[in-house]
């Protein structure tokens, strides 16, 4: 060959091998959906979620039991929503929200039922797909909750009634005002008080049963209509926190002084009124305790661990002489 020709032949692969080497190198490949650097990506994509569907916001109560079911979520690593109606007497608000979750095809859900009977066909769907109820404040009348965490209200209104009729001297007239006549927690506190005083205290007459829907205002009015036309009134029992405010705030316009007042939850409102002398005293429950639990148990019921089909979560009496204790001011909320 030509030595001028050879030599052109070296430079144009000398030429080469320098633009190989100054190239940019090639860029990294994109790990394979199985390798570990796609792990913690699929991990959060793979974290349980739980709605958490309440009776409703407009009372502290449901936003200390929010406190609780977050605080679960965060100690079990699942990702939870806590809604509810505005009112405690939107049922069919509450039934859309239960629909709406259940189209998301959660881990579990967690229901407190403002209607024993109209969440029961959504209810029928979870169980259909596999997806765990648990029921938490108010159950409904099925056996599909694989678990209810709550207070055992019938216990507590019995209470309630006895302490009533200790403060009013075992007779008289005494009134009640409930928030609503469908919620599991409503007839069982209705049915707690009123059956505990036919069979223990025959001389108190239970004159007037109203429903507020746990409203302050319609509770306010209602509870003012009753003292108005019961002028010889010893007691009045509020059996959730909207009730029970609208006792409080009937009994201060009518200037009802002597009225032994016995309310239910917590609040603000209800504690100053214990702390003054207005308010006997209330039960409280535990509803941090309920939001924690209630989550809990959607997890272990998502991790095929047993559950108890009924969570008490306890409850207390307080009034002026153990409000300040550390106990009680572990389950109050204002």
């Amino acid at each position: 060959m030509n030595k001028r020709i050879v030599l052109a032949l070296l430079g144009l692969l000398l030429v080469a091998a320098i633009v190989g080497a100054c190239a940019a190198p090639a860029a990294p490949v994109a790990p394979a959906a199985g390798d570990d650097a796609a792990a913690p990506a699929e991990e959060a994509a793979a974290k349980p979620y739980i709605p958490v569907i309440s009776k409703g916001f407009q009372h502290q109560f449901w936003q200390a039991v929010k406190l609780g079911s977050e605080q679960a979520a965060a100690d079990y690593n699942v990702d939870i929503t806590f809604e509810g109606p505005a009112t405690e007497s939107e049922v069919d608000k509450q039934i859309e929200m239960l629909q709406a979750a259940l189209a998301k095809n959660p881990a579990a859900i967690c229901l407190a039922a403002l209607d024993t009977q109209a969440a029961i066909p959504l209810l029928e769907e979870a169980q259909a797909k596999g997806i765990p109820v648990v029921g938490f404040d108010s159950g409904v009348d099925s056996d599909i909750p694989v678990a209810t965490a709550a207070t055992d209200n019938i216990a507590a209104a019995a209470l309630a009634a006895d302490k009533m009729a200790e403060l009013i001297g075992g007779s008289g007239q005494v009134a009640v005002l409930v928030h609503d006549q469908t919620s599991r927690t409503g007839i069982d506190r209705r049915d707690g008080f009123v059956n505990r005083m036919a069979e223990a205290y025959p001389d108190i007459e239970i004159v007037n049963i109203d429903y507020g829907a746990g409203d302050h205002l319609k509770s306010t009015d209602l509870a003012k209509a009753v003292m108005q036309a019961n002028p010889e009134l010893k007691g009045y029992f509020g059996a959730n926190e909207g009730s029970i405010i609208g006792v409080l705030n009937a009994a201060t316009e009518l200037g009802k002084e002597g009225l032994v007042i016995i309310g239910y939850d917590s609040g603000k409102q209800q504690i100053d009124a214990i702390r003054s002398g207005q308010e006997a005293g209330a039960i409280t429950q535990n509803p941090i305790g309920i939001g924690y639990k209630c989550v809990e148990a959607a997890v272990k019921a998502i991790n095929g661990e047993p559950v108890e089909k009924v969570i008490d979560t306890g409850f207390y009496w307080f009034d002026n002489s153990n409000i300040d204790s550390d106990q009680i001011k572990a389950v109050l909320y204002e």
